[in-house]
């Protein structure tokens, strides 16, 4: 986007950037939120190519304007768009798909998932929470790690730390994949469903929780368990509804 003096403006991971021509007479730059407040304003040094905005994943989404001045009068406003749209383009058990997971043993990786998230839209986000409500062997409601409401779990592995992190930031045009932390697929006696004699099916819903306009971005999938005579040795089978 260009118009006058403002030759560029774009969303840059969870920065807005403006650039200025080198022939711009203007002395200030503004950002105004979709509220009509003022999100911030930067100064233009003589021969300055570029001014920026560090806007975060706690904006709120919308309609911004630039507003470059030259002292109290207006050069030119041009705005844009500024909002996430977050996807689930996959999801999978490590022990079904190993190959997808990061790279530990076997044990390890065999009761998490990976969920492939893709951010199509024009601003960056971050994502909280990694949910898995339903008929998964180990649940994150009160049928499971009971971790749903608790502001303070995520559910999500970060492979480079080995730990839970708070949350992950997926910038616009990013495609990434995410780790669950808590087992969802992992069989304990009592909880969530295990296996038994006979062939089981259910449904689960992944949920992922945002920052930017507080979002939840669900998916619905079937799950099907094979027969078994030990509670937690049948194969389990998940395809999207």
């Amino acid at each position: 986007m260009s118009q006058g003096p403002l030759t560029r403006i774009a969303v840059e991971g969870t920065t807005l950037v403006v650039e200025v021509s080198e022939e711009a007479d203007i002395d200030q730059v503004n950002l105004i939120q979709p509220n009509g407040e003022l999100f911030g304003k930067r100064d233009v040094a003589t021969g300055a190519q570029q001014v920026s905005f560090e806007i975060g994943t706690a904006y709120a989404p919308g309609e911004y304007r630039v507003i470059a001045l030259k002292g109290e009068e207006t050069v030119v406003e041009t705005s844009l768009s500024i909002q996430p749209n977050l996807s689930i383009v996959e999801m999978g058990i490590g022990r079904n798909q190993p190959d997808k997971m990061w790279d530990s043993s076997s044990d390890k990786i065999a009761e998490e998932a990976f969920v492939t998230v893709e951010n199509q839209g024009s601003g960056p986000d971050a994502i909280t929470k990694l949910l898995f409500i339903g008929d998964v062997p180990y649940p994150s409601d009160e049928e499971g790690t009971n971790y749903a409401d608790n502001d303070d779990v995520s559910g999500i592995y970060d492979p480079e730390t080995d730990s839970e992190i708070d949350a992950v930031v997926i910038e616009p045009g990013e495609q990434l994949t995410l780790y669950s932390y808590r087992s969802p697929f992992a069989f304990l006696r009592g909880e969530g469903t295990s296996c038994k004699s006979e062939e089981q099916s259910g449904e689960f819903d992944l949920i992922l929780e945002t920052q930017v306009g507080a979002d939840r971005i669900s998916k619905p999938y079937n799950i099907q368990y094979s027969a078994s005579e030990q509670f937690d040795n049948c194969d389990i089978t998940i395809r999207e509804t």
